[in-house]
């Protein structure tokens, strides 16, 4: 059945309460959820909290018990299918059977195998009416909070979004590697806004032994840090380097065995990982493997031109944030050290979703054509 007006109202609700758990629930999704009494009264509201935390669902109806509201026969509106099985906490479709609700209304179901349909199942089993929402912007939008727990789930990788700022013609750093600051405070800000998103961020040796990055989320609030993981195929990374001094944990991830090194990492806190392929460099399609069965959903790249090259050529890279400053600098450091083509029409082929001026710069998207064809099924 196509869904009445004020249900889409209340979808869309949950669906901006999701965007709270932004920075705090992974790996789990963002999910929102909406709860009225059975007069229609607004009885709760919640979104996911941090992984182990109460979901949605939960914070929803500790909210109306906690204001005394009687929630039998009333309406539950979620951005995302309620889990049917006991994970680190209860399934949430028995909390909503348990509390009385006549009907739930679902944005989108969860791809997720142990929920997978199995949640609206167990609700509809118990008596509950259960409506899913048609195909459209509004279901579109509920993925496209998750996108990269879709991916993690359906694709076996995070989602990866390659973060550049550039100068009008295209140069991140001057050739002796200086790049302070080439876009502005709100460029930046808002390129922290985008790590948060992330489950872990991703750099190479060569950014780490050039910029000493913290690579940590400090223009804005957030309840987590994402994990630091640098590609160092020599484990050449600094002990003293500044990315250890940050909360969530380095990863450093090499190709050649070098035990001192390795060692001397390890002793530093960070995981080390071994991934060579045969020609002597990292295994970066394993790597994101590996950073999916972590619980990365969605990661962050803000490396060299090296690395994504190296990314963009495997196809790894899904989706391009590109800070553009109204400068012209010259010669300098490219965006990605990719190889000549012998054609125009083998260029690589990306589709902007996004434009936007934040201060002095712009800030554009783009997605690799096909890359996000999975959030349709």
């Amino acid at each position: 059945m196509s869904l009445s007006a004020f249900d889409l109202a209340q979808l869309q609700h949950a669906i901006d309460l999701a965007h709270g758990a932004i920075g705090l629930s992974d790996p789990n999704p963002r999910v929102g959820c909406v709860l009225r009494d059975a007069q229609g009264a607004l009885a709760g509201t919640g979104h996911t909290q941090q992984a182990g935390g109460p979901h949605a669902e939960v914070m929803a109806l500790r909210e109306a018990q906690s204001q005394g509201r009687t929630l039998t026969g009333g309406t539950a509106w979620v951005s995302l299918e309620p889990c049917a099985h006991h994970g680190r906490t209860p399934p949430c479709a028995d909390a909503l059977v348990a509390a009385g609700l006549a009907r739930v209304v679902v944005a989108t179901s969860d791809p997720f195998e142990q929920v997978a349909g199995q949640g609206i199942a167990r609700l509809r089993a118990a008596g509950i009416t259960v409506d899913l929402a048609e195909p459209g912007p509004l279901v579109q939008a509920a993925r496209e909070l998750n996108i990269g727990f879709f991916s993690r789930i359906q694709r076996g990788r995070p989602w990866v979004r390659m973060k550049v700022a550039a100068s009008l013609d295209g140069r991140t750093a001057l050739p002796d590697g200086r790049s302070q600051w080439i876009t502005g405070a709100a460029a930046r800000a808002d390129g922290h806004a985008w790590r948060r998103r992330a489950g872990a961020l991703l750099t190479g040796i060569g950014t780490v032994r050039d910029d000493d990055p913290r690579l940590d989320v400090r223009e804005v609030p957030t309840a987590r840090q994402p994990r630091r993981v640098v590609v160092d195929s020599q484990f050449q990374t600094p002990v003293d380097a500044r990315l250890f001094e940050a909360e969530g944990g380095v990863t450093i991830v090499g190709a050649q065995d070098q035990a001192d090194r390795m060692a001397g990492l390890r002793q530093r806190g960070a995981d080390v990982l071994l991934l060579p392929q045969a020609d002597g460099r990292v295994d970066l399609t394993s790597l994101l493997q590996h950073l999916a069965r972590q619980g990365v959903n969605e990661l962050h790249v803000e490396a060299g031109a090296t690395l994504n090259a190296a990314l963009l050529l495997a196809g790894l890279v899904d989706e391009v944030l590109l800070y553009l400053a109204p400068k012209l600098l010259g010669p300098g450091r490219d965006i990605a050290a990719l190889p000549v083509l012998p054609a125009l029409d083998q260029a690589l082929t990306l589709d902007f979703t996004d434009l936007r001026p934040l201060g002095p710069d712009v800030r554009l998207m783009a997605r690799v054509s096909g890359h996000a064809d999975f959030l349709a099924g």
